[in-house]
């Protein structure tokens, strides 16, 4: 098994290198998506939280107030902190569970944001980092996500610089480039992971 931790700065086409990947046969494992998961209605992560938190971070269907939840939490390092005590744990035993259900020759694509920003790079055998030009995220995430130019910026300097998930990475993909470009790079870089994978197995 080739255990492959991705990233990239938001609007830097992270997502459809994932998809692309998955395509070719990885086995994906999304942080954000099993960080959703872990909290739905019914879950003992949305109980804990609740108790946390108070019923205030319900929505009326009984589900997580996202956007309530966050403002509370951004606001406050301290109450941050308290929610990532809650989710990273439950996000770390689904993400295992979900490796280890692999074959033995797979390569397992974890799809982690947050990668260079929590020093993480050492869980993995391999890193990718998915690049592309500040000013080509910024336009994606105005023209794409519509989000407001001031938002958009807000967002990225949040994250990692450029510089230092560049510096983290085994392998980078370009994304400031036409679709099938892309398509043929990851199919590259797909056909390298594949030949580590085996080469893990012998």
């Amino acid at each position: 098994m080739l255990k492959v931790g991705l990233t990239g700065g938001i609007g830097a086409g992270k997502s459809e290198v994932s998809r692309l990947l998955v395509e070719h046969g990885a086995v994906l494992v999304d942080a954000d998506r099993i960080a959703r998961e872990v909290v739905e209605p019914g879950t003992p992560g949305l109980a804990a939280v609740v108790e946390a938190f108070g019923t205030e971070v319900l929505a009326p269907d009984g589900g997580l107030d996202r956007p309530g939840l966050g403002s509370i939490v951004f606001a406050d390092p301290g109450r941050l902190a308290v929610l990532n005590s809650i989710v990273h744990p439950l996000v770390g035993a689904r993400s295992r569970a979900l490796e280890s259900a692999a074959p033995p020759d797979a390569v397992v694509v974890h799809d982690v944001p947050l990668l260079a920003e929590n020093a993480l790079g050492g869980l993995y055998d391999l890193v990718i980092v998915v690049d592309a030009a500040p000013g080509t995220q910024l336009d994606r995430l105005v023209r794409l996500r519509g989000m407001t130019e001031e938002d958009a910026r807000a967002r990225m300097a949040a994250q990692a610089t450029r510089e230092q998930r560049l510096a983290i990475a085994d392998v980078v993909i370009d994304n400031d480039v036409p679709l099938e470009q892309l398509k043929r790079r990851v199919g590259e870089v797909w056909a390298d992971l594949v030949r580590r994978a085996h080469a893990r197995e012998e």
